[in-house]
């Protein structure tokens, strides 16, 4: 692994505090692989066996039922999947493939467990970062079973605004990844996108235009109980 990709994963706060021969172990067991976009990493209902580390790329977490397919969330730099299922050495509840080009640290499960008996501070760490996601998914249903489809898309927007800096948005994956995110159909997306017209919001192809922020954020009211940091 080279320097600074390491340093770069260093500065997680999953592994910002633990001891220095804790995060020298947990590496030198890991594998770190490129992968082409489309690639599955791991199955729902297989054995946990890797904590995964994005380091750069894009990975989408997806669930299935018979046939139907939903995304669950987005992993981007520098994000973990999936935690849960690696300390309780049980099968992942989800599965993963890359959106794009994407290298990931692949850490041995075990070598996590054994390392929360041996650093306490990795141990608070962990804990944390269960916390997070613990708030991360009561907000997600929240949002999914209170606000309409153009409420959920008009906050996204206005987040991924913030992230970006900017006015205007690049979608980074398709519209149907976005559409299955935010728990609806292709077809309601379009609905929902049509709503916001009269709020400022043009779509175009991948490039999202906010023209009037203000009108969208009175549509949307973001909520720090839904919207804010975990």
């Amino acid at each position: 692994m080279k320097p600074d990709d390491a340093a770069v994963i260093r500065s997680l706060p999953l592994f910002a505090d633990a001891r220095e021969e804790t995060f020298a172990e947990l590496v030198r067991t890991a594998f770190l692989q490129r992968f082409p976009p489309g690639v599955t990493l791991i199955n729902e209902n297989d054995e946990a066996d890797f904590l995964h580390v994005v380091v750069e790329g894009q990975v989408e977490l997806f669930a299935t039922f018979g046939e139907r397919e939903t995304t669950m969330s987005i992993v981007e730099p520098v994000g973990t999947f999936i935690l849960a299922a690696v300390l309780n050495a049980r099968i992942y509840l989800q599965s993963a493939r890359t959106l794009q080009k994407s290298q990931v640290l692949m850490i041995p499960a075990e070598k996590v467990r054994d390392a929360m008996g041996t650093d306490a501070a990795f141990t608070r760490a962990v804990v944390t970062e269960l916390a997070r996601g613990y708030r991360r998914a009561v907000k997600e249903v929240k949002g999914q079973k209170l606000r309409t489809g153009a409420e959920r898309l008009a906050n996204w927007l206005l987040q991924r605004a913030d992230a970006e800096g900017a006015g205007r948005i690049t979608l980074p994956f398709e519209k149907r990844v976005l559409s299955s995110l935010l728990g609806m159909t292709p077809e309601n997306l379009s609905r929902a996108f049509a709503v916001l017209k009269t709020h400022g919001v043009t779509s175009r192809g991948a490039v999202i235009t906010l023209a009037d922020r203000a009108a969208l954020a009175a549509f949307a009211r973001p909520d720090p109980l839904i919207d804010g940091p975990e």
